[in-house]
């Protein structure tokens, strides 16, 4: 059984988060387990309050996975703090197996999910061990102290800036530009693109923690980055396509995860 474990915060409304990427995992046919770092009362409107979980008990829960299972691939997602970051490279040193490192900073609400000085932590400690980092054109961004991308050919130059940092495959996430087609960048040892219609829909919650998931999810399964990375490019727009099917919240409402399972 591939088995995939996920590092991140908890979204009590269940669309992004641990939440969303044992979802994800499962869609995919990979075994899900978890490591939280953070916990955040959110809705589909908002967050309303972020508690992290200690230092001491985040290594504690990843050495415990590690202890008894058989992890084929990890995913890290929302780390807050620069004390979580610390214990999370410090419990995965040694550890050599995929890595997809979605840098967290802002929830769809707008809220802001990461310190100032975690994201230098973030880019010292866990960007040259990352397999495959998929940021946003605004995370991207931030993580070089840059404007936001204004086109494919400035977001390959972001792209690759970043993968010098360390990473050895960055995915630049169209999501967040404009124009009728999404375009996402995969740059590493090659660069691919991956293009499919913008789907205009409120109901997006959740899809950077479900792409960096289902990457994570193609490792887990032994499939090479650029195949994986296909692979979850293609189930996340059938996922964003039936997301208004699902009519949870009022806000911000989920992807749907189970969309090749079944319909709502």
């Amino acid at each position: 059984m591939a088995i995939a474990l996920t590092i991140a915060g908890s979204d009590s409304g269940g669309g992004a988060g641990i939440q969303a990427d044992l979802k994800t995992f499962s869609a995919l046919g990979v075994y899900g387990a978890s490591v939280l770092t953070a916990i955040t009362a959110q809705n589909t409107r908002a967050v309303t309050r972020v508690e992290g979980v200690s230092p001491q008990m985040i290594r504690a829960q990843i050495e415990a996975v590690f202890d008894d299972l058989n992890i084929g691939a990890v995913k890290i997602g929302m780390l807050g703090t620069a004390a979580a970051t610390r214990a999370v490279a410090e419990a995965l040193e040694g550890r050599r197996l995929p890595l997809v490192l979605d840098p967290v900073m802002i929830a769809k609400s707008g809220d802001r999910l990461i310190e100032d000085d975690a994201i230098a932590a973030l880019r010292e400690l866990l960007m040259p061990r990352a397999t495959v980092l998929t940021p946003n054109l605004p995370e991207a961004a931030r993580l070089l102290g840059r404007t936001v991308a204004g086109d494919t050919t400035e977001a390959e130059a972001q792209g690759r800036t970043l993968a010098a940092l360390g990473s050895k495959w960055v995915l630049m996430k169209g999501g967040h530009a404009e124009g009728e087609t999404c375009t996402d960048l995969l740059v590493g040892p090659e660069t691919r693109t991956f293009t499919a219609p913008r789907i205009r829909t409120k109901n997006s919650h959740g899809t950077g923690c479900s792409l960096s998931s289902a990457i994570a999810a193609g490792l887990a399964l032994g499939r090479p980055v650029p195949e994986a990375v296909e692979r979850a490019h293609q189930w996340l727009q059938g996922a964003i396509a039936a997301a208004d099917s699902l009519r949870v919240g009022s806000g911000h409402g989920p992807v749907h995860h189970f969309h090749e399972w079944w319909t709502a």
